[in-house]
């Protein structure tokens, strides 16, 4: 079983936890995420499975699109709601204006500080691993881009949003980061994703129905259609005798194709057999082979 599945995570998993989930469900071991999601997060996480766990690569920069609520009035060790407060809690309200003006530095191309409860390495060690014993956490900032960051609405207390960032981004930062400027403190309530590169959570299934489709016999309905994939790179279809060609790994002509470096090559409309580069004019090697 090869294919990519949309999953709505649920709060209180893991990343890691759904794949485990997923494995369980599909009788599947090879299984992967494209994108870490916090537990305390739900929204957008995709799955790949068997052979197009080799998608990966293709994913590790992808832009993402989140949308969340801002709590202000006090400040948490791991910057969401999950932490220990971090300073005493102060009764405010929030004025939308002031935020949206306040968001509006938070834009573009920005230095961030990660949050001491992150995947950050430090001299090799997870930055969470030392703050959950209480040692020192000293990270560095990081260049990060937020494209879009649009404060919806306000209601006392707390403010909701709707974000647009590029890989590395951490949302919980910029809670963190406009409490401080607020002075006020402050910390990520909640977090949605609702999109991830070309995955959308209108296409999003839950590991019920999952479950369920398994168990029908239609589980692969549920999969995103591999001419969806990876959308960069073209299509091309190959006949017998390329496939056969591509599936002992040997360079093939593939005469229909562009100018492009890289394209995906299918045998018929679903089968997507291999990701292969240009040699040279239409000479096609297949780098990453996708059936044997």
């Amino acid at each position: 079983m090869n294919g990519v599945v949309i999953i709505d995570k649920p709060s209180g998993l893991t990343s890691h936890d759904v794949v485990n989930r997923v494995r369980g469900i599909l009788g599947q071991r090879s299984v992967g995420h494209l994108g870490t999601l916090d537990p305390s997060a739900t929204g957008v996480l995709p799955i790949v499975v068997g052979n197009l766990t080799r998608l990966a690569q293709f994913y590790t920069h992808s832009e993402k699109i989140y949308e969340g609520v801002i709590r202000f009035g006090f400040a948490t060790d791991t910057y969401d709601a999950d932490g220990e407060p971090t300073t005493h809690r102060q009764d405010v309200t929030i004025n939308c204006e002031e935020l949206r003006a306040l968001a509006m530095q938070f834009q573009g191309i920005i230095e961030q500080m990660p949050p001491p409860f992150s995947a950050k390495k430090i001299a090799g060690v997870r930055a969470y691993k030392l703050a959950r014993k209480k040692q020192e956490v000293t990270l560095k900032p990081v260049r990060v881009e937020i494209k879009q960051f649009e404060i919806l609405d306000t209601n006392g207390d707390q403010a909701t949003f709707r974000t647009q960032v590029a890989s590395g981004t951490y949302i919980r930062s910029v809670a963190h980061d406009m409490g401080q400027k607020q002075g006020c403190g402050a910390h990520l309530a909640s977090l949605r994703r609702t999109a991830v590169a070309e995955f959308v959570i209108e296409d999003a299934h839950s590991l019920t129905t999952l479950e369920t489709a398994m168990q029908q016999g239609i589980v692969e309905s549920l999969f995103v259609h591999p001419r969806m994939l990876a959308p960069q790179l073209p299509s091309v279809t190959a006949n017998e005798e390329c496939v056969a060609f591509i599936r002992s790994g040997r360079a093939v002509n593939l005469p229909e194709m562009s100018r492009a470096p890289q394209v995906k090559v299918f045998y018929g409309q679903r089968d997507l057999i291999a990701i292969a580069t240009r040699i040279a004019g239409t000479l096609f090697h297949p780098g990453i082979v996708f059936t044997g």
